[in-house]
């Protein structure tokens, strides 16, 4: 049953997460912990016509070592290689597969600055590749698949072989991976739910969002005129739909830059670049993180709002119910893709062009609608079992969206 649901897993990542089309080049992003698995996605691509598989491999135990022995200067610059790899798979619109598994505490004890030198050096050098990811201008999709290290931090206490195992269950379930082949009808039926409730929401033309809970949350985030939730399914200009993210519970989009005012709290630890932070909130006046504090990982947190101006301002909001598959399993995945579908989160960072014809607009053009700039783009989680979220529309009606950590029977 192990081998089929792996199988079916691959199967549902190359045909329905990328829809790999024929005489197409596929990148896989892989840790070499993985690499059966991704020589498994490989033959699912190749078995649909894909042109080449390429792969671009890492591993936790050299990156700790670079970030804790390299020379300094190592991490102010990207050599034109790998830029050069990136930035022209994505223009030539081949798709992207990021096998995202790692130790979430691998980089613990490494220099933030350290950190911070490399994400800037990095975003400058792949600016072209992030902004057509963001611009859905290729397919790509990010998903999971256990290592040990991952695995021990999720279940504590636990034989490393018997934890391997039990984070496998937890990610076929929230995948909807069975082993009995139905993976992909199952994801249509999902993704249909979720366009529904998304057609609900862009109807409402709210003007604003606010957010309430126990934890102190009182955060008001203005929308931009014209912007447009999405969800699940994305589609590239050439016509070929994808899922950014397997698993995704989410609809998102993007907030007024300068239009939120309040306090948040976190609901769940946060994974950043190789370090948990933990227990932390953030006060926010027209935009600007002007204060950010946690018990576990300040130093890391302000670093993370730091590494460019749009840093320190939202770039994404999006909506996940309590009541979801995820949420529902009741644990910590400590990786973000998994617990941002378990609570509604917000992203500091760089925001979607999720504006009526953003995806055709400059960089100054979305800037301009008072969408946010920078190089980062960080999900934290907000939700909780009673998060209250009330939208207000352009009239001035007051909506409820979410209540009790759920969409309100209008909007379920």
């Amino acid at each position: 049953m192990k081998n089929e649901s792996l199988r079916e897993y691959a199967r549902l990542l190359i045909q329905i997460g990328l829809n790999v089309r024929e005489e197409q080049r596929l990148v896989i992003s892989s840790p070499v912990e993985c690499a059966y698995f991704a020589r498994m996605c490989a033959e699912e691509a190749y078995a649909t016509g894909c042109k080449e598989v390429v792969m671009n491999w890492y591993d936790d135990a050299l990156t700790r070592m670079k970030y804790l022995h390299a020379a300094e200067e190592v991490f102010e610059s990207v050599p034109e290689w790998r830029s050069r790899f990136f930035n022209d798979h994505a223009k030539e619109g081949a798709a992207y597969l990021a096998i995202s598994a790692t130790d979430p505490e691998n980089l613990r004890g490494v220099d933030p600055g350290r950190l911070v030198k490399s994400q800037r050096a990095s975003g400058e050098a792949l600016k072209e590749f992030d902004r057509l990811q963001m611009s859905s201008a290729f397919p790509w999709c990010i998903a999971s698949i256990p290592i040990p290290s991952w695995a021990a931090k999720t279940f504590p206490n636990t034989p490393p072989e018997e934890a391997v195992e039990k984070l496998w269950e937890a990610i076929f379930y929230a995948v909807r991976v069975s082993g009995d082949g139905r993976a992909v009808e199952r994801w249509r039926e999902h993704l249909d739910t979720l366009r529904r409730r998304t057609e609900k929401l862009n109807a409402l033309r709210l003007r604003s969002l606010h957010y309430t809970n126990a934890l102190g949350t009182d955060l008001t985030i203005q929308l931009p005129e014209g912007h447009i939730w999405e969800s699940g399914e994305d589609v590239t200009p050439a016509g070929q739909s994808f899922i950014a993210n397997i698993p995704t519970e989410e609809i998102f989009t993007a907030p007024l830059r300068n239009g939120a005012n309040g306090v948040v709290y976190s609901a769940m630890p946060l994974v950043h670049e190789g370090n948990i932070i933990d227990k932390f909130h953030f006060v926010v006046r027209d935009g600007k993180i002007t204060e950010a504090r946690a018990e576990k990982g300040e130093a890391e947190l302000q670093a993370a709002i730091s590494v460019d101006e749009g840093a320190s301002y939202f770039g994404e909001v999006a909506l996940v119910p309590y009541d979801s598959p995820i949420s529902n399993q009741k644990l910590l995945y400590y990786n973000t893709l998994f617990d941002e579908n378990a609570a509604c989160h917000i992203a500091f960072g760089e925001a979607y062009p999720c504006i009526e014809g953003g995806r055709e607009m400059s960089k100054d053009e979305l800037k301009a609608r008072g969408l946010n700039d920078s190089i980062t783009h960080v999900d934290f989680m907000v939700g909780t079992p009673d998060l209250c979220i009330t939208g207000a529309t352009a009239d001035g009606r007051e909506i409820p969206v979410f209540t009790d950590g759920n969409f309100s029977p209008e909007l379920a």
